[in-house]
């Protein structure tokens, strides 16, 4: 490797680990939703029914569960285990969206046909955009789940989101690339949350002057060689990985069967606790980027979530937290908005809390959510591979642009 592809791997994978991040908005009292001393405008009493649109099937779905369990443990972390705020029950109605935006839309509008005026979920970038469109469409709320694409952040003032946007994926690459002369490859599904990772490396790396070239794989592809042959012919001097869903073993199976980390060094986003052990060896040649594992920080708020989680026979994983935060951000919306959309907005806009990753900010302008990432490494336990975290970085050195909420 050369001098400059060293200087350029060295930083990117700081910039990569800054780059991955999770949130779960909390209380400050313990759980209670109105801890804060903020008067609340519900009144008390009835029910607010949410809906949840997820992956109960499909590619993505064990992303899905992760996401209920962790919402399920928000909720009742956030109501003090009553699943009320202030005598308003909480009430959350499951949707399958199946992993098509079309299935999504149609249970949106059958809930809103309903008078369901709170919507949460998806793991899918392309049903959290067509999800956000209703909302604005109905002005009902809509608080996204571990869909990472940054179209939804500014989208109308109606949307929010409960996980990470890719944006904070790669963000501090431009403030870490001091020489510009480095080329990158990432190696991604043409899918949203592909192409959109492949948008955030050229606006923030290409912007410092990096070659971005890219290689997109069919979502429904299932053999990998050909393209990781492609990625060693570009000879590039970094590569990034952005990959979601079940095949991802296979993936990198293919990778090293093809010296790709050979070529060049690798960074990606730590995935699920299911792919640890499909990085076999090559996850020692790997620098990660980490939105949330459970043992990436240590405070109240995450300790409850891990003890709620596995009390209920489930697992904490990669995105139960964004779940959590979701339960947390319906808690705080009804405490304090009641039945009335344009009050939800505004106890959420601007909202700072302490969740499982320490302290999270709703940005009020365009409802980004501004968190600390972590940077992690995998290592072996016996025959088991965990994470460790290298470094915590602060959320405001990875806070995406603002933009203004339409």
């Amino acid at each position: 490797m050369t001098a400059r592809a060293t200087r350029l791997f060295v930083l990117m994978s700081a910039t990569a680990a800054l780059a991955v991040a999770g949130c779960a908005p909390s209380t400050t009292d313990g759980g209670d939703a109105e801890s804060d001393g903020s008067t609340g405008a519900a009144e008390g009493g009835g029910t607010a029914r949410v809906g949840i649109i997820y992956s109960e099937t499909g590619a993505l779905a064990a992303y899905g569960e992760q996401y209920r369990q962790g919402l399920e443990a928000g909720l009742d972390y956030a109501t003090d285990g009553t699943g009320e705020v202030d005598g308003t029950a909480i009430e959350l109605e499951f949707r399958d969206d199946a992993g098509n935006p079309d299935t999504a839309v149609a249970a949106a509008r059958d809930l809103i046909g309903q008078d369901y005026q709170i919507l949460g979920g998806t793991v899918v970038s392309g049903i959290a955009t067509a999800m956000a469109e209703q909302a604005a469409q109905n002005e009902v709320l809509y608080i996204s789940g571990p869909a990472a694409t940054d179209a939804i952040t500014g989208v109308n003032e109606f949307t929010f989101r409960s996980g990470r946007q890719t944006y904070q994926d790669v963000a501090t690459a431009g403030a870490m690339l001091d020489d510009s002369s480095g080329k990158v490859v990432v190696l991604a599904q043409d899918t949203a949350f592909g192409q959109g990772n492949l948008a955030a490396v050229e606006a923030v790396l290409g912007a410092e002057g990096a070659e971005v070239a890219s290689v997109l794989v069919p979502e429904d592809a299932t053999e990998f060689t050909g393209f990781a042959r492609q990625v060693v012919d570009e000879q590039p001097d970094l590569i990034f990985v952005a990959w979601a869903g079940a095949t991802a073993g296979n993936m990198w199976t293919s990778l090293s069967q093809q010296d790709v980390f050979d070529a060049a060094p690798v960074v990606t986003g730590l995935a699920d606790s299911a792919t640890f052990a499909a990085y076999g060896a090559a996850g020692e040649q790997i620098s990660f980027l980490s939105h949330y594992f459970p043992g990436a920080t240590d405070n109240e708020v995450n300790q409850a979530l891990v003890d709620s989680v596995t009390e209920a026979g489930g697992t904490p994983d990669l995105f139960t937290v964004d779940g959590f935060v979701a339960g947390q951000m319906i808690a705080q919306a009804v405490a304090e908005g009641g039945d009335d959309v344009d009050a939800m907005i505004e106890a959420l806009e601007g909202w700072e809390f302490e969740g499982p990753k320490g302290t999270t900010t709703i940005r009020e302008g365009d409802h980004a959510l501004v968190q600390d990432m972590f940077t992690a490494q995998l290592v072996q336990d016996g025959d088991a591979w965990v994470p460790e975290v290298i470094d915590t970085v602060p959320a405001d050195e990875v806070a995406p642009p603002e933009t203004a909420a339409e």
